[in-house]
């Protein structure tokens, strides 16, 4: 993405004045007899996202006037950088309290538009951060932005390939090793849930397992692992039509985690990171995995597959397991994996999942400090028989009497997770509805406040 966020501009900013609600009525009587009469023209009051573009008396844009309501969130400065016209703006005015940086990379992220397949991107308004740490605010940014593109992307452009190529490009810019194992060196390497569920792909579009290695060795292991699904047709138990149109964003686990471990190496934070992506196609053929069939695991657990559709689980189990194997001291597993927490949660509302305690009250004070929204359920550990098979150790559709299933999901994952800190997220990691600053389709979910949490942990 280009950057709309700049250090400091020869050409003439245009001042934006935001406002609390309560304070507006004040600061319109302290403005230009013009500013004051146009504002009351048009209603504007300091509500929620109320932009009024006032003009000076050549007709140019004098002043903006942005509302943040009663209760001012610097990410409502998304809405702000999608309103604005084409131009650079500066920040003359806002409440006390809150955070330039935050502001800057709100006004960043409102500022996306996937436009790879528009012939005319246009131009968008740009924002001098006077006093704010720019570089940390645009690689945030761009690695969110890299997640959104990445999501965005259709399946017939963001196949495995590709998935891996982006991985290779993150891991040459810095520094990092990368191991890739694909096809049937799966089964060679004990990756036998990621082969299973993505043999039946063409094979120019072949399973694969992503590994990525930065940092020093004596430093803290951070793990992430990330579920790639480039696309999911819900294999032999096949979805239908509406269920399939958006499956082209099953892979946004995979996207968080390079994008959130983008953002760990960028900062040069002191930890050892890991970033763990299994990249399939679940596809439809003649080797496809079946109902009833019963996988090996690299755990050692025979899975019997109830649901050839909740494929996600089986090659993050593989992951997770590979996880445990490097006895890290963190593990962040992130998933599109179930639509029962958006039945439960909606899709701006991640939940996640943790039995550790300081883990969760990390996750939640850094999320409410970036303002990235979670919600931690349950480990409803009542709801664990519902997972056991007649066949096999495990199986990967619960029993129908628990009903929770992005519960169920997650004590699926929680079977194959690395013991101590863990922690999983269910993210739908996209915009079902056009609003300003957040355009319909795929959006970045959990990751700038894991990236707040991982900092304060380790920093």
């Amino acid at each position: 993405m280009s950057d709309v966020i700049l250090e400091s501009s020869d050409d003439p900013t245009v001042p934006v004045h935001a406002l609390a609600e309560g304070e507006t009525a004040a600061a319109l009587d302290a403005a230009a007899p013009f500013v004051k009469a146009f504002a009351a023209l048009s209603d504007f009051k300091g509500k929620t996202g109320q932009v009024l573009v006032a003009p000076g008396a050549d007709g140019a844009i004098d002043s903006v006037w942005f509302g943040l309501g009663a209760s001012p969130d610097p990410m409502a400065f998304r809405t702000l950088a999608a309103k604005l016209p084409a131009g650079t703006y500066r920040i003359a005015r806002a409440p006390d309290g809150l955070d330039a940086g935050q502001i800057a990379l709100a006004f960043a992220l409102g500022s996306y538009r996937f436009d790879r397949y528009k012939t005319h991107a246009g131009e968008r308004a740009r924002l001098v951060a006077e006093g704010v740490d720019v570089a940390e605010v645009r690689q945030v940014a761009h690695a969110c932005a890299l997640a959104r593109d990445m999501i965005n992307t259709p399946a017939n452009d963001m196949g495995p390939l590709q998935l891996e190529t982006i991985a290779r490009e993150i891991a040459e810019q810095h520094g990092a090793q990368i191991t890739v194992i694909t096809g049937e060196g799966l089964l060679e390497a004990n990756y036998p849930a990621v082969h299973a569920v993505g043999r039946a792909a063409d094979p120019a579009r072949s399973p694969r397992m992503i590994e990525l290695c930065w940092g020093e060795a004596d430093k803290p292991l951070v793990c992430l692992v990330g579920k790639g699904v480039v696309f999911d047709t819900g294999g032999l138990d096949i979805k239908p039509s509406a269920g399939m149109r958006q499956m082209k964003k099953d892979m946004g686990g995979a996207a968080h985690a390079l994008a959130l471990g983008r953002m760990i190496m960028a900062a040069r934070l002191p930890v050892r990171l890991v970033v763990l992506t299994p990249v399939v196609e679940n596809a439809i053929s003649g080797d496809a995995m079946r109902p009833g069939d019963v996988l090996a695991s690299r755990k050692g657990l025979s899975i019997e597959v109830g649901n050839t559709d909740a494929e996600g689980r089986l090659i993050l189990a593989d992951a997770l397991t590979r996880a445990c194997e490097l006895e890290p001291a963190l593990t962040i597993d992130l998933a599109t994996l179930t639509g029962a927490a958006r039945v439960a949660l909606g899709p701006q509302l991640p939940p996640f999942y943790t039995d550790d305690e300081g883990l969760a009250a990390d996750i939640e004070r850094a999320a409410a400090a970036v303002s990235d929204p979670l919600w931690r359920m349950p480990l409803w550990k009542g709801y664990a028989e519902a997972l056991d098979s007649d066949v096999a150790e495990i199986k990967n559709d619960p029993d129908a009497w628990a009903q929770a299933g992005s519960v169920t999901a997650a004590l699926f994952l929680q079977r194959f997770a690395p013991a101590g800190a863990w922690a999983h997220f269910d993210i739908f990691a996209w915009n079902p509805r056009n609003r300003p600053g957040f355009p319909a389709g795929a959006e970045a979910q959990a990751i700038r406040g894991l990236y707040r949490m991982i900092r304060d942990r380790f920093a």
